[in-house]
């Protein structure tokens, strides 16, 4: 039975106007008493009785819905939808206050208000409340959950075609729903923001957005936290995502397309309307699409975050190893063994205990071939040998295996076994340390250690080190040789019959041509050709002179050639190897280079409105003047250029010699930052660089170059300061100004600036050929970031930070399409 229930105001609108008739002395008693009780037929029907398929879809204030008196509490108008009570299993007496699927297979869960919660099945109850707060009571009265809205007698709540759940007061405001608390998963429409995130059933895997703005999907289990995707060995950009989008929302829309505000997008494989779909965080710890079979109430995964299992952080416990084959499965490495042979999430414990007094001789290891365990690095280290990263495991006692990639000898010791994996082309192996006695036992043993559940065994490869001498590695040789040439032979059958039996569609073949000429090495006889022996100059550099050429394939690229050979080579190679791994959209694109005898060139995208001082300083017609957007829209884009060297790359990077010149304009006025001859490079752990000579332009170089000191990325701040003010002035300053007449050295003008800001009002410095037409907050906040600039080094932003404050001011026209 449902307590408290009204029926519907149209019905006591209709009773009312009943009752409310003036008596006619023509109506006779009869009448009277016919109408009296069909008024009340008609109220009795319209009160849903206690069945399992309750019609309603809003309730007033003053209802309630006891467990054992029925599931529903509402169904969506479209039927689509059902809320209630849902069982936590068959043959248990918990119960939860959900939303899910009415029509699949397994009633899916969307949506549960007190996950991790559950009521009792006998007695508990869900109420709407006379204040208008939805309460979830347990049997014993305590509240479990509520809505915490009191907004009156008038307020109803209802479920909606979209599955969400909704308060709405008098007034048809919405002053809660649970679209803004989701638990598991997303239903389109629903927005995930910076206050929510998807959790897993298991609640150790979260969906949500990160501090810098990127979505991220991290195991937080009882003993580690660790961020699994986008995968940490890599920046945003090298995810293929940005962080200077700070709106933080992702959703998912009606045609299966779920976008994020960091670039994020995943596409279902049936993209299309028409079709019922969710976003789940499944317990495994991967985020996935699902499309729902309207024939036969079935889901099929459409899209997932994760192809590689694997790489899911925590999957097979403590100590557990994944090893993916057409699907994952969970090991326990040599020495250990399942600790809940029921459960995975408890990973694998020990068969030996071991003391920080035993003598190194005790120990020795076993190898898992292309095994890891990801993070915890007790100690790193780098070009060493194996012998020598063995001891340093053997002499820590808190060291329990060691990674070793014998390539570039690299070596790292772990402290914890977490995240453990095995995949055939990871170019190192792990090795457990283990006791001696344990390592001695019989080799069936050895292989029950290693056993995913009891129904299911699997034996790892292990090869002990103090027995592989007398492996006869020739054998080994042998079979992979063999093994090889049949590979190569099925290979150049395959290539022949599609390639010379059958004719190659135009299109593929131009794909590939693309695909092999995004970066490559030309011969100095290609670009003698495609400059028409240098012909065409387009600029000339400290390092080199640029030439406009066309490539074979009609490309248009601008062509450095380096002139000065003993520094040349130098640049060169700092060219190449840094700018052949770089793409941002305002940094100039290397596209290949040349290195015969004594000839050095580099191949680059070509930027059609040659570079900024041209705009700035040069005596151009007004209709070639910058326009004030223009000019914010670059500063902008060189501030991300610049931080994109600065923080996203695996080294640092310093320009040393930002300039107007060096800043490149597209068709669009777009800033492209150029010339990374002079650039420098160093491991992140290095605070500072190293120079052999002084680099840069002079107006543009920072005091510390004169003063001898350590050079860092400030060097570069402090140019984009000068070119910022000069943006803003459209006068070369780097070299004095005049103001009202009176001319000024730069630390003149610079004095001048601090009291103009210090005064307010009106920046008489802004270029005077704009005659007045410029946004004031953005000129003053561009002069108050480069003074910033211009201080002593300690004093100066980053340029990670000068990117977020120009981009508070930047208006609408000039936001990147990253807003949904």
């Amino acid at each position: 039975m449902i307590e408290g229930a009204e029926p519907p105001h149209g019905l006591h609108r209709r009773a009312g106007s009943i009752s409310s008739r003036p008596h006619s002395n023509q109506i006779s008693m009869a009448t009277n008493k016919h109408l009296f009780l069909s008024s009340i037929f008609l109220s009795f029907l319209s009160v849903p009785l206690c069945s399992r398929a309750s019609p309603w879809q809003a309730r007033g204030s003053g209802t309630s819905l006891r467990v054992d008196h029925g599931e529903i509490f509402l169904v969506s108008l479209d039927t689509t939808f059902s809320c209630g009570f849902y069982s936590s299993g068959e043959g248990t007496n918990a119960y939860y206050f959900s939303i899910w699927f009415t029509n699949t297979t397994d009633r899916t869960v969307v949506w549960t208000a007190n996950r991790g919660s559950p009521v009792n099945g006998h007695g508990s109850k869900i109420s709407f409340n006379r204040e208008g707060n939805l309460l979830l009571t347990d049997v014993n009265g305590s509240t479990v959950w509520e809505s915490k809205t009191k907004w009156g007698k008038r307020t109803t709540v209802a479920l909606l075609n979209s599955g969400n759940l909704v308060i709405r007061a008098s007034t048809d405001q919405v002053v809660w729903q649970s679209f803004d608390s989701p638990t598991d998963t997303l239903l389109p429409s629903q927005n995930l923001t910076r206050e929510t995130k998807l959790v897993s059933p298991s609640g150790y895997h979260n969906l949500y957005f990160d501090n810098d703005n990127v979505l991220r999907l991290l195991y937080n289990g009882p003993e580690i936290t660790s961020i699994y995707w986008p995968s940490p060995d890599y920046n945003a950009l090298q995810n293929g995502r940005t962080r200077f989008n700070s709106s933080k929302i992702a959703v998912l829309d009606s045609e299966g397309v779920f976008r994020s505000s960091d670039g994020f997008k995943m596409t279902a494989s049936d993209s299309g309307s028409g079709i019922k779909r969710r976003i789940t965080m499944d317990n495994d710890g991967n985020l996935r699409m699902y499309s729902l079979n309207a024939v036969n109430g079935n889901w099929t995964v459409t899209g997932e975050a994760l192809l590689q299992m694997c790489y899911v952080h925590g999957l097979c416990g403590k100590n557990g190893i994944c090893e993916y084959s057409q699907g994952f499965r969970c090991n326990c490495p040599p020495g250990y063994e399942m600790t809940d042979p029921k459960n995975w999430d408890k990973g694998c414990s020990p068969t030996f205990s071991v003391n920080c007094g035993q003598p190194r001789e005790d120990f020795t290891f076993i190898k898992i071939a292309h095994g890891d365990f990801y993070g915890f690095d007790l100690t790193s280290n780098k070009s060493i040998s194996f012998e020598e990263c063995k001891q340093i495991c053997l002499d820590s006692c808190l060291c329990l295996s060691f990674t070793y990639k014998a390539g570039g000898g690299l070596c790292y010791t772990k402290d914890r076994l977490y995240n453990g994996q095995v995949y055939p082309y990871f170019p190192g192996d792990n090795y457990i340390k283990l006791p001696k006695k344990v390592t001695s036992t019989s080799s069936a043993s050895r292989h029950s250690s290693l056993t995913c559940s009891p129904k299911n065994a699997k034996v790892m490869l292990v090869l002990y080190m103090k027995n592989s001498d007398n492996i006869n590695w020739l054998y080994f040789y042998i079979f992979a040789a063999i093994l090889g040439a049949v590979e190569l032979l099925f290979i150049m059958t395959g290539w022949y019959f599609l390639f010379k039996m059958h004719s190659i569609p135009k299109s593929m073949e131009e794909g590939y041509k693309m695909v092999t000429s995004q970066f490559r090495r030309f011969t100095y006889r290609e670009l003698v050709e495609a400059t028409g022996k240098f012909k065409e100059e387009l600029g000339k550099g400290g390092s080199g002179t640029v030439f406009r050429g066309i490539l074979g394939d009609k490309k248009v690229v601008a062509i450095k050639k380096l002139t000065d050979v003993r520094h040349g080579e130098e640049e060169f190679w700092a060219e190449v190897t840094l700018i052949g791994r770089i793409n941002h959209i305002n940094l100039v694109r290397m596209w290949g280079f040349c290195s015969e005898g004594k000839h050095r060139l580099l191949v680059y995208e070509y930027v059609e409105n040659e570079s900024l001082d041209k705009y700035l300083f040069s005596d151009r017609r007004t209709e070639t003047l910058l326009s004030w957007s223009q000019r914010f829209k670059i500063a902008l884009g060189a501030a991300r250029g610049l931080a994109y060297l600065h923080h996203e790359c695996l080294e640092w990077v310093v320009h040393c010699d930002v300039k107007p010149e060096n800043i490149l304009l597209t068709r669009d006025f777009e800033a492209k930052i150029a010339d990374f001859g002079l650039s420098k490079l160093s491991k992140r752990d290095n605070p500072s660089f190293s120079f052999t000579h002084m680099r840069g332009t002079m107006g543009y170089m920072a005091p510390e170059w004169a003063l001898n000191l350590p050079i860092n990325a400030k060097v570069d701040v402090y140019s984009y300061g000068v070119v910022l003010l000069e943006i803003v002035t459209g006068k070369r300053v780097s070299s004095g100004i005049i103001i009202d007449g009176i001319e000024m050295d730069f630390m003149q003008f610079l004095q001048e600036l601090k009291q103009m800001l210090a005064r307010g009002g009106d920046l008489d410095i802004v270029d005077a050929r704009l005659k007045g037409h410029f946004n004031h907050e953005q000129a003053t906040v561009m002069v108050q970031i480069a003074v910033s600039c211009l201080e002593e080094r300690g004093k100066r932003p980053t340029m990670d930070q000068i990117v977020k404050d120009l981009m508070v001011y930047d208006d609408e026209d000039n936001h990147p399409a990253y807003v949904l």
